[in-house]
């Protein structure tokens, strides 16, 4: 068998920082450490894109840049371009929880991240090489044109730009980067700065045996450098609009789908130069990760396409997409796919024709049927396994949102699993609405996963700890300031929490 992984679905924004939101300073590193103690090899992450409306880090106005919020202001500090009193200035108040700071404020963020930061570029030596060849690569010229003209727009939507930028006129355009050249290049810092830090810490992951696994949304925003920069590669209309735009159609979990409103590629475009831009975009995944999972991967067999201005997703048409023409010099690449969702046949020849692994969500295994495909006894060795991911229920808060009837089914079910691993579950149906009883199945759920034949085994971290509804990462289709905000408090990581996580790792001989 291939070497196996346990791993950990965490964002950065949810590390502890006395600054408002996770980064990548010694709380990442503390992080990676106790990662390594509990006997993990794989850290999981979020986007680690712009977030744009609604603080998704699946709607950025770049695919390819890194979270100026994720930068880490005491390492700024201790390169001497702030002082600890000029940070806290520009930190205020954020949500807390027993006094203790647990949510994202990206309000606060917003308003008091990027003056922070441009202090900070005052001070910073523009002549430095490092810096200069980092500029002269160009690889962000279009990204830090974009947030300059943006910011200047007032951080208005793309469509909302003065025409001759929006269409990016040449003759406006150059003589609006000269005069705001200043502008411009304090986006190429906060991209320098980004990339400096996550590849320190990433080298200190790799040197505690802890990888990364990144995450790629398959769509970009409409209000995004790419379609500005390159609106040929999406289906627009004359005026730059989009005619159709991104979603999935109603299923059990949604009668009304989920209506994103991306804008679609231009698959036949792409084709042209044998999709140069998607090679691209993964080749800088993979210099940043170690593995890559690609979200909503269905899309590159059949995407969904909902007319622009519609209030939901449930009129809407299946077009194809590239197939595996995409993946055919990428077979050997690192990446996991996300094919959950309305899957069919042509999903599943995709899957099988890449040969990239697969993924189970134990939440929704146990519902009585012996065969589903979720359950561990069921899985070939090429998937990966969760309880459930950033956009699910956390695992206590999915089984306090059954019926008794359901939750009785389930732990039978998860009961008769247990026993094909030799792992201890049983229970009372008097105590089937007791709360002990339910992490008792959370650690049996854990035990079986880890014994299973998968390649990976990744939990979130909320499961692992146990924590219920408050501490839930995403609900999809809700806009809710709790979304994307959630931060682990410090004191949870402890030490007998490490051992009781690496000793489930060692009985399942991963």
């Amino acid at each position: 068998m291939e070497s196996r992984y346990a791993g950990v679905l965490l964002p950065v924004t949810a590390l502890p920082s006395p600054y408002g939101v996770g980064s990548f300073g010694v709380h990442a590193k503390a992080f990676v450490d106790f990662l390594a103690k509990a006997g993990q090899s794989i850290w999981q992450v979020l986007p680690l894109v712009p977030t744009g409306y609604g603080d998704s880090p699946y709607s950025s106005s770049c695919a390819t840049a890194g979270s100026p919020y994720l930068i880490d202001i005491d390492t700024l500090i201790a390169q001497g371009l702030l002082t600890k009193e000029e940070a806290e200035e520009y930190t205020c108040e954020y949500p807390t929880w027993d006094g203790a700071p647990c949510r994202v404020s990206y309000e606060t963020l917003f308003y008091k991240r990027i003056p922070l930061l441009k202090l900070a570029f005052t001070r910073f030596d523009k002549n430095t090489p490092a810096f200069r060849e980092f500029v002269e690569a160009g690889e962000y010229s279009e990204f830090s044109a974009f947030m300059a003209l943006k910011e200047a727009h007032n951080w208005q939507a793309l469509s909302a730009w003065e025409e001759r930028y929006r269409t990016r006129d040449e003759e406006a355009l150059q003589k609006f980067l000269t005069e705001n050249a200043d502008a411009v290049l304090f986006w190429q810092f906060t991209q320098y700065e980004f990339f400096r830090q996550w590849k320190a810490l990433k080298d200190y992951a790799n040197s505690r045996g802890v990888e990364i696994m990144g995450d790629m949304p398959l769509y970009v925003s409409d209000d995004s450098a790419e379609v500005w920069a390159h609106p040929e590669l999406f289906l627009l209309d004359s005026e730059g609009k989009a005619t159709e735009v991104a979603g999935v159609p109603p299923d059990y979990f949604s009668e009304d789908g989920q209506l994103w409103g991306n804008p679609l590629y231009n698959w036949v475009k792409m084709k042209e130069d044998g999709y140069a831009w998607w090679t691209r975009r993964l080749q800088k995944a993979l210099s940043m990760y170690d593995v890559v999972r690609i979200d909503h991967f269905r899309g590159f067999d059949r995407f969904y396409a909902v007319p622009a201005g519609s209030e939901n997703a449930r009129k809407g048409r299946w077009c194809d997409g590239p197939k595996e023409a995409l993946f055919e010099d990428k077979l050997d690449w690192r990446i996991v796919a996300e094919d959950l969702g309305v899957l069919d046949e042509g999903v599943y020849r995709l899957m099988e024709n890449t040969g990239y692994p697969r993924m189970k969500i134990l939440e929704f295994a146990f519902d009585g049927n012996p065969d589903h495909e979720f359950k561990p006894s069921n899985y070939d060795e090429n998937c990966v396994v969760y309880t459930g991911t950033h956009d699910n229920a956390t695992f206590i808060e999915h089984l306090e949102g059954q019926t008794p009837q359901q939750r009785e089914i389930f732990y039978t079910d998860l009961a008769a699993e247990c026993e094909k691993w030799d792992v201890e579950f049983t229970f009372d149906p008097e105590e089937i609405d007791d709360a002990a009883l339910m992490h008792k199945a959370r650690k049996a759920v854990i035990q079986i996963a880890y014994l299973s034949c998968a390649k990976y085994v990744i939990f979130p971290l909320q499961d692992l700890l146990g924590t219920g509804a408050d501490t839930r990462m995403n609900c999809p289709g809700i806009l809710s300031v709790n979304n994307w905000s959630w931060r682990y408090r410090e004191d949870m990581l402890t030490d007998s929490f490490a051992r009781e996580i690496r000793e489930a790792v060692v009985a399942g001989k991963r």
